[in-house]
């Protein structure tokens, strides 16, 4: 394919959606009106699938940022006979402010093109194409308005230069001279609607976006005041931009299928919401962003769960609460990279993930304050999902990596279970009586013993991905991270040097040996492993390493390549981001702690100490 790599896009989100622009100012990626619906731009995924480029009409450098505190996105074009900025954003409703931008976003993508010196010449290429690509829309022209209308949605293009329409294509050129501005501003609606899309005034829809998400970003400022704050604050905007407004759902990532592996297969759709994400999301935001939202999100967990049954817990949603993603594929679609297949739907939803348990109960107790008084379906999931840590521990399940050929006894599942009943029986009589918080007590005691018993291989001298394995994985690198082991206690200490030594490579941690790249999230944990070994100056260096393989804008996405540095997989990835979030908290505990044990090493930012909730 000839478009633009993953690392070289900007994203831009309102609270339903999101928009992938590339340094080339195209558009390849939007699905308004939500994250999962199907895309009018897709060129990311094939170069058929649509595209809105806006760029100079001849040879040109690009530099960008976003908008200090924002997700509005500034490209400056360099050419030879001048420069102009494109400023794009996906509009937020008129008097947005903190924890309410996007609830009512008008469904718009605001760009404006500023000369800034000398005249440069500009093409704007604009090709909508409906359900992924699959179908091209006649493209009608009134008034300096060009509608395009296909199966459920419809767009309206309104801007400053005349559009010639052809074959499904709108195109302008014009050239831009120092101090004049050209606004753009596309619309969408459901064809339904007798009203039609919403055209914002350009030049107020890029104030308001401005002043909205820095409102949000201010409400938060003091939230974290440890060292890599400007990392830690971008990372948090990212995940506030991966937020559906009207659930408070939290996304994995804003697209689908990019690939693992270039020309792989490992492609899947990452526009829903993963209960282990959701959570970990908020456990992140714990740290970088007042959670006063909790008792909201954690109450459309548990109405989007119901009552569980024996059956196992759903792991995932959509962004309304939606059971059933089906996987599909998009075969008339060659995939980025040539990568196939194209899906959309994911069949994970159907898995028994047992780790999804903890990780909801974890991030409860953390903000147990933020949840009290506890409401009673709150109350009911937290109970709800320990009964469940009951049955379900000792069974095989598809693991945090989603396994798709056979279940194992994962030992960050079970490590994950009495996660769930050790916070369980911290909440105490809170959510159950006394009988049932000494049964919650000794078979969290149980468990503990089996994965210590069981999941030790002392050949190897580590613990193992699942139970009678020989095969490393990463994700036992949670044991101390939830207090389940210390970190250096002697076994966690040799299973961290062990996986350093087989799964690291030039900083990145892959999930298990033969893993195609380094998992972003991963390699975090690692530099909170080690910061909680005590060994902070080398967590530091991890930490700054791989802070520094972000894309210019601050963005990571699932995985990166240690060879070549490319970003693979959905982007941006929520997870990923997290993890940067919470490795700098611990770096800022770990040199809180050596600073009172009175071994100083160099003056580090005053962090927060905010240990309250954390585990023992």
């Amino acid at each position: 394919m000839d478009s633009a790599r993953i690392a070289d896009h900007g994203f831009l989100a309102d609270g339903h959606s999101a928009a992938l622009v590339d340094r080339a100012g195209s558009v390849n990626w939007w699905c308004p009106p939500r994250f999962d619906a199907p895309s009018v731009f897709a060129r990311l995924l094939d170069d058929d699938a649509g595209h809105w480029s806006i760029q100079p009409d001849e040879p040109f450098t690009t530099e960008r940022s976003y908008l200090h505190d924002t997700l509005v996105l500034r490209t400056v074009f360099t050419t030879d006979h001048g420069s102009v900025a494109l400023t794009d954003a996906l509009a937020l409703e008129p008097g947005a402010r903190g924890h309410d931008i996007g609830l009512h976003a008008p469904r718009a993508l605001v760009r404006l093109v500023e000369g800034l010196t000398g005249a440069v010449p500009i093409r704007l290429d604009y090709r909508p194409r409906f359900e992924y690509g699959q179908v091209t829309a006649y493209l009608t022209e009134h008034d300096g308005t060009v509608d395009a209308g296909a199966g459920a949605c419809r767009l309206s293009l309104r801007g400053d230069a005349p559009l010639t329409c052809d074959q499904g294509n709108a195109t302008a050129t014009f050239t831009v001279r120092a101090t004049e501005t050209y606004r753009f501003t596309l619309g969408q609606a459901p064809t339904y609607s007798s009203d039609p899309p919403a055209l914002p005034d350009a030049d107020q829809a890029i104030t308001n976006a401005v002043t909205s998400w820095r409102s949000w970003t201010d409400l938060h400022r003091d939230q974290y005041r440890g060292p890599f704050a400007d990392q830690v604050r971008r990372s948090a905007i990212v995940l506030q931009g991966m937020t559906y407004q009207p659930s408070g759902a939290i996304v994995a990532a804003a697209t689908t299928s990019l690939p693992e592996e270039p020309g792989g297969h490992r492609n899947y759709d990452y526009r829903y919401v993963w209960v282990r994400d959701f959570s970990l999301t908020l456990q992140a935001l714990w740290r970088a962003a007042c959670p006063d939202e909790a008792t909201r999100q954690f109450t459309w967990v548990a109405h989007a769960t119901g009552r569980i049954s024996d059956a196992p817990v759903p792991i995932m949603y959509g962004v309304q609460g939606e059971r059933d993603l089906t996987e599909h594929h998009l075969d008339h679609m060659r995939g980025y990279a040539h990568s196939r297949p194209v899906t959309v739907g994911n069949d994970a939803w159907k898995q028994r993930q047992n780790d999804v348990l903890g990780e909801v109960l974890d991030a409860a107790w953390l903000m147990r304050h933020y949840l009290d008084p506890m409401t009673p379906e709150v109350r009911q999931l937290l109970r709800d999902l320990t009964d469940q840590a009951i049955l379900s521990w000792h069974r095989p399940d598809a693991g945090m990596w989603e396994a798709r050929d056979t279940q194992r006894h994962y030992l960050s599942s079970k490590v994950q279970c009495w996660t769930a009943l050790d916070r369980a029986v911290r909440f105490g009589l809170q959510l159950g009586d006394r009988t049932e918080v000494t049964r919650w007590t000794t078979v969290r005691d149980d468990i503990r013993q089996y994965v210590l018993t069981e999941g030790w291989n002392e050949r190897i001298g580590a613990f193992t991905g699942a139970v009678d394995s020989a095969e490393l994985d990463a994700s036992v690198l949670l044991m101390p991270l939830v207090g389940f082991l210390p970190a250096d206690d002697p076994r966690m200490r040799s299973t961290i040097d062990v996986i350093e030594r087989e799964l690291s490579h030039d900083g990145l941690l892959r999930r298990w040996s033969g893993d195609p790249a380094g998992f972003v999230i991963c390699s975090f944990w690692l530099v909170s492993c080690l910061a909680l070994a005590g060994e902070v100056d080398r967590a530091e260096a991890l930490f700054r390493q791989l802070a520094g393989r972000v894309n210019d804008l601050g963005l990571f996405a699932e995985q990166i390549d240690p060879t070549t540095g490319e970003q693979l997989g959905n982007f941006p990835q929520a997870f990923s981001h997290i993890g940067l979030i919470n490795a700098a908290g611990q770096l800022t505990e770990a040199a809180e702690r050596r600073a009172a044990a009175g071994r100083p090493r160099h003056p580090v930012p005053a962090g927060t100490g905010r240990t309250e909730g954390a585990p023992s």
